[in-house]
Order: C-alpha cells, then sequence, then structure tokens
C-alpha cells in the first residue's frame, strides 16, 4: 500500500506571545534612544569646546545610533504582526529589511566620517585639541558598553535580530570611542600630533563599516532564503532517524524564518503500515525537531514508502 502523506505543523513548541514580545523590544529601544541622545549632546558639546573632530565624529556615530532606534520602534510593531491571509507565514522578514536598514545607516555614517577626516587632512589647526574632550569620550566608552552588553541579552532572550543589531550598533559606538579617546590624548598632548585626530576619526569609520558588515551578512541569509548550516542539517537529519519507524531521510530542506528554520523532510517508512500508523511517526518526526532540532519554528513532514 503505497502511502502519500504531506504534515503540517499546526502549534509551535514555545509559542511567542507576540503583544509582550514587541513590548520589551520597545522598552529596551526607548531606554537605548535616551542614552544615545544624551551622549551626542555630550560629545558635540565637549568635542566642539575641546577642538576635537574625532570627539564630534564620534558625536554623528552616537546621533545614528538614534535614527535605528526610532525605525525600531516602529518596525517591531509591523513584523509582530499577527499572521493573515496575505502573509499566512506571519510577518517576520520586516525584522531583516530593518536590519539591513540599521547597517546601511552605519554605512552612511562610516563614509560621511571618512570624507570629511581626508577633506580637511591638510587644514591648518589654530588650536589643538583640549582635554576635555575626553570626557565624551570616557562617558561614551562606560555608558555604550553597559547599554551594549544589556541589549544584547535582551535581543538574544527575546530572539529578536533586529535588536541584536541595534546592540552591536551600540558596541560599535563603544569601540569607535576608543581611537577617539587615543586622537584626542595624543593631539592634546602635542600640538605637532593634530593629524593623529584626523587618523582617529579615519579608524572609527573603518570599524564602523566592519560592524555594519556584521549586520547585514545574517540579515542578508534570511532574505534569500539561506539553509541551515551542515552542522544543523546533520543535527536535523540525526534526530529525525532516531524516530522509531524512521528507515530513511531524503530531501532536507532549510530556510531561515525570523530567530529560526523552517523545515521540509521526506521520512520513508515501511509501505505495509497503515496510513494511521505512518501519520503517528511523522507527527513523532515533527515533535522531536521542534523540541530537540536547532531554533526549528516549523516542521513538514512528508510520508513515503520505503520500497
Amino acid at each position: 500500500m503505497k502511502i502519500g502523506l504531506a504534515l503540517s505543523k499546526t502549534v509551535i513548541s514555545a509559542p511567542l506571545d507576540l503583544p509582550d514580545h514587541s513590548k520589551q523590544v520597545r522598552r529596551v529601544t526607548w531606554i537605548g534612544l535616551l542614552v544615545n541622545l544624551f551622549l551626542a549632546v555630550v560629545k558635540f558639546i565637549v568635542g566642539t569646546i575641546g577642538n576635537s573632530q574625532a570627539v564630534v565624529a564620534d558625536g554623528f556615530h552616537s546621533l545614528s545610533d538614534m535614527t535605528t532606534d526610532i525605525a525600531l520602534l516602529w518596525g517591531v510593531g509591523l513584523w509582530t504582526a499577527p499572521a493573515d491571509d496575505d502573509h499566512p507565514y506571519g510577518h517576520w522578514r520586516i525584522e531583516s529589511i530593518f536590519t539591513v536598514l540599521i547597517g546601511m545607516v552605519l554605512i552612511a555614517v562610516a563614509l560621511g566620517i571618512a570624507y570629511r577626516a581626508l577633506t580637511t587632512i591638510r587644514e591648518l589647526h589654530i588650536s589643538q585639541p583640549g582635554w576635555i574632550a575626553t570626557l565624551g569620550v570616557l562617558l561614551s566608552i562606560i555608558l555604550k558598553e553597559s547599554l551594549f552588553r544589556w541589549t544584547a541579552r535582551r535581543g538574544q532572550t527575546l530572539k529578536s535580530a533586529a535588536l541584536t543589531a541595534n546592540a552591536w550598533h551600540h558596541r560599535s559606538d563603544a569601540i569607535s570611542s576608543i581611537p577617539a579617546l587615543i586622537a584626542v590624548v595624543t593631539a592634546s598632548l602635542n600640538p605637532n600630533w593634530a593629524l593623529v585626530d584626523h587618523l582617529g576619526a579615519l579608524l572609527v569609520a573603518l570599524i564602523i563599516l566592519k560592524v555594519s558588515w556584521d549586520i547585514l551578512a545574517p540579515a542578508y541569509a534570511v532574505l534569500t532564503d539561506r539553509g541551515a548550516s551542515k552542522r544543523d542539517r546533520e543535527n536535523i537529519i540525526s534526530i529525525a532517524r532516531s524516530i522509531r519507524g524512521v528507515k530513511r531521510i531524503h530531501a532536507v530542506r532549510t530556510r531561515r524564518y525570523g530567530s529560526g528554520f523552517h523545515v521540509d523532510l521526506h521520512v520513508h517508512v515501511d509501505g505495509e503500515i497503515s496510513v494511521h500508523k505512518g501519520h503517528n511517526i511523522c507527527r513523532s518526526v515533527k515533535r522531536a525537531l521542534l523540541d530537540n532540532g536547532p531554533d526549528v519554528l516549523d516542521v513538514v513532514v512528508h510520508l513515503e514508502p520505503d520500497e
């Protein structure tokens, strides 16, 4: 008796509370926005008073963090909207789009900082950077690193790629402040070393570009339906094969969606058993993958007779 059956998933093992998810993401983002606003103002003031291009550039970086915070506050309501007839799988790809937006904003900021540093590198410095400029930099390093750690933990807990990307945006601000600090201190020690301030701004730009790539690559993988890694794929096959009654596994396909993977695969069972028994085997495979698989969100099992 030939068995032909497609079993689709109806219940996720750990359903996401969308309203609470949206509320938590907004709370974290609001705190980040207020911190960024405070730091941007401080850096602009001390950078201007202290005559430090690197610190002012770092202030623009903090300001760019605010734009992504605002985007997240608006976007989280879109990607956490429940599934509908037009979007039966939900709206989670919108989160990846916003993640790309954050990466592109960072690239624009980096290019702007680099252009400013290069076009003014031969300008005569009337006065060297003052020590007051170091205050904003030191404060930024402490606050933004703390904000990064907290936001990253919340992003991991909430399984939010956009929130995690925004956390790295915070860390990029903390990291970029280190060369800015070195540039200010160096240029303050000796007026003839004012060029270091420009070089520090260039280094800030390079760091931001690196962070941009780290943010864009995972989002690109989601938007292009990239599958699971070889290790995760082997894990999925191993779990499916461990179910009693499964003879063979083939045609395993995965694609990243939101914080996890959608999986479909073909399961071969004894061709002489009843459709009911075959259905139970498929249900066991689905349950095992949802409970133990590598971030598996949805499973479709195709049942075939093992001939």
